[in-house]
C-alpha cells in the first residue's frame, strides 16, 4: 500500500526506528493519531518493532474526554496493543503554573510521554498541515532558518512518522481502511491561535496554490538540510574560535556562522538575543568596540579578541536585577511583584482593570526575550503607550511619584529596553491590542 510504503521510506530516511525497537504511540483518538498507530501496526512486521500506545486524557471536555478514551482503548483491545491511559487535570495545572490551558496540557503531555518512554520511542502524530501551522506561526513571532523548518522529524527519542502525510490523505487512508475517529470539539473553534490558522491562512493559501501542503514539505527538507550544514560549520568554527567565552579568528567566517555562534555564546551564559542585539555583536567583532548585554557584562572586541567581559563601574547606587518569573518576585524588602498569564478574553473588560494604578497589563506575546526586573537606572528612558517619542524617566517620576518611593520603583526590561516602569506605565511596544492573545498581569503590593 502507498501509506504504508511512503511512512516506512521516510522512517528509514531520518532512522528513525532500529530493529527491536518499542514505539509508544500518543493516541488522542483523531485522524491522525489513530492512522499513526494503524500504520506502524502494519510495520511493525516488516521493521520489526513492537508497538505500544498511551492516551493522556486532560480532562477538560467532560463526557467528550472520557468518550475518546474509551475509543482508544477498544481500538487496542481490536489491534491486540498493549494500552495505557493516564489522567491530568490540566485547568488545575494551568492556575497553579500560570499557563495557557494549551501550553498547560502540551506540557503535562510530553512530561506523560517522558515518564512511560524510557528506553523506547515516543511517536507523535504530527502531520503536513501541522508542519505548515507551526512554520506560519514562528515567521509571524519572528524567526530564523531554524524555525522555518518546522516541526523536526525526530528530536531526542521523539518521532513522527507521518510527518510528511497530509491531513486529507489521513482521511482517505482511514476511509480506505473504514477506520472510524473521534474529533476534538476544540479543534473545530478559533479559540486558539493554530486553529486560526488552519481555519483562515491554510485555506487562503491553498487559493494560492493547491499544493501549498505538498510544497511546504519539500521546503522544510530542503531548509532541514541547509540548517544541518550551517550547524556543522557553526560546530567547527567554534572548535577552533571559542575559548571560554571568547572568540578569536571568528571575524574571517561567513556572516551568518558569526552570528550563529554569538547566539550561541549568549544563550549558553542566559541572555537573550534578537536580530538587532546579533547584528550589533557581529559589527563589534569585526570592528571592535563595546556593547552592554545586561547590568555589568558587555559584549567587547579590541580588533582580535572578542567576548562576553564583565565590567564592575562601582557605581554608587547599588543595582539590583533578577529574571522576571510567573509568580511572586521580590528585589525590595518591602514589596512584592506578582505576575500572571491570562488569556485576553475581554480587552474593554481588561482596560478598564488598568486604569487601576496597582495593575498592569502586557501583550505576554510581544515581550523579546528574557524579562528582568530590576530598580531605576541613570539614563532610564521609556516610550509610553501613545507617544511616538521617548521619554526620560527621571522627568516622569519627578513630575508623578513622591521622592520618599522613588528609589523602590519597580522596572522591568528585555533585551530591547524598558518595558515596564512602575507609576510610569508601560511601552508603546508592548501595549495590548486587539490581536493580544495572552497579557502579562503585573500587581504590586506594598507590605
Amino acid at each position: 500500500m502507498i501509506m504504508l510504503d511512503r511512512v516506512c521510506r521516510f522512517i528509514e530516511e531520518n532512522n528513525m526506528l532500529s530493529s527491536g525497537d518499542t514505539v509508544v504511540c500518543g493516541l488522542s483518538g483523531g485522524a491522525d493519531s489513530v492512522c499513526l498507530i494503524l500504520v506502524l501496526n502494519e510495520l511493525s512486521r516488516r521493521l520489526q518493532i513492537t508497538v505500544e500506545a498511551i492516551h493522556v486524557n486532560h480532562s477538560l471536555r467532560g463526557a467528550e474526554s472520557d468518550r475518546d478514551e474509551e475509543f482508544c482503548r477498544c481500538l487496542c483491545e481490536k489491534l491486540d496493543i498493549p494500552f495505557s491511559a493516564e489522567r491530568v487535570d490540566v485547568n488545575v495545572f494551568a492556575r497553579e503554573h500560570s499557563l495557557s490551558c494549551e501550553e498547560a496540557a502540551r506540557k503535562l503531555r510530553y512530561e506523560l510521554f517522558s515518564a512511560c518512554s524510557q528506553g523506547k520511542k515516543i511517536a507523535t502524530a504530527h502531520n503536513a498541515n501541522d508542519n505548515l501551522e507551526t512554520i506560519i506561526l514562528n515567521l509571524t513571532r519572528g524567526s530564523g532558518l531554524k524555525g522555518l523548518t518546522g516541526i523536526p522529524p525526530v528530536r531526542g527519542n521523539i518521532i513522527r512518522p507521518i510527518l510528511e502525510v497530509s491531513r486529507s490523505e489521513i482521511e482517505e487512508y482511514l476511509k480506505s481502511q473504514n477506520q472510524e475517529f473521534v474529533t476534538d470539539s476544540t479543534n473545530l473553534t478559533e479559540d486558539y491561535t493554530r486553529n486560526k490558522i488552519r481555519h483562515r491562512v491554510i485555506p487562503l493559501l491553498e487559493e494560492i496554490n493547491s499544493s501549498v501542503i505538498k510544497t511546504t514539505v519539500r521546503s522544510s527538507e530542503t531548509l532541514r538540510d541547509e540548517n544541518s550544514f550551517i550547524t556543522d560549520s557553526v560546530m567547527e568554527a567554534t572548535k577552533k574560535c571559542r575559548s571560554g567565552n571568547s572568540f578569536t579568528g571568528l571575524e574571517k567566517y561567513h556572516k551568518v556562522i558569526r552570528r550563529r555562534c554569538i547566539a550561541e555564546l549568549l544563550s549558553e551564559n542566559g541572555f537573550p538575543y534578537s536580530n538587532e542585539r546579533l547584528t550589533k555583536c557581529d559589527r563589534i567583532l569585526c570592528s571592535g568596540g563595546k556593547l552592554n548585554i545586561h547590568g555589568s557584562y558587555y559584549f567587547i572586541s579590541d580588533g582580535k579578541t572578542a567576548g562576553i567581559t564583565v565590567i564592575d563601574h562601582n557605581r554608587l547606587n547599588t543595582e539590583i536585577s533578577k529574571e522576571l518569573i510567573v509568580g511572586e518576585n521580590g528585589i525590595f524588602p518591602d514589596s512584592i511583584l506578582s505576575c500572571r498569564i491570562v488569556n485576553c478574553d475581554n480587552l474593554r473588560k481588561i482596560k478598564k482593570v488598568h486604569k487601576n494604578l496597582t495593575f498592569y497589563y502586557l501583550d505576554y506575546d510581544k515581550i523579546s526575550g528574557r524579562a528582568i526586573l530590576r530598580n531605576r537606572r541613570y539614563g532610564d528612558k521609556i516610550q509610553l503607550c501613545g507617544r511616538n517619542f521617548t521619554s526620560s524617566v527621571k522627568k516622569l517620576i519627578n513630575e508623578k511619584v513622591p521622592a520618599e518611593h522613588r528609589s523602590t520603583l519597580h522596572f522591568i526590561e528585555d533585551e530591547k529596553g524598558t518595558i515596564f516602569a512602575e507609576a510610569i506605565g508601560i511601552a508603546d511596544r508592548v501595549k495590548p491590542a486587539e490581536g493580544t492573545v495572552r497579557l502579562l498581569e503585573i500587581t504590586i503590593k506594598r507590605i
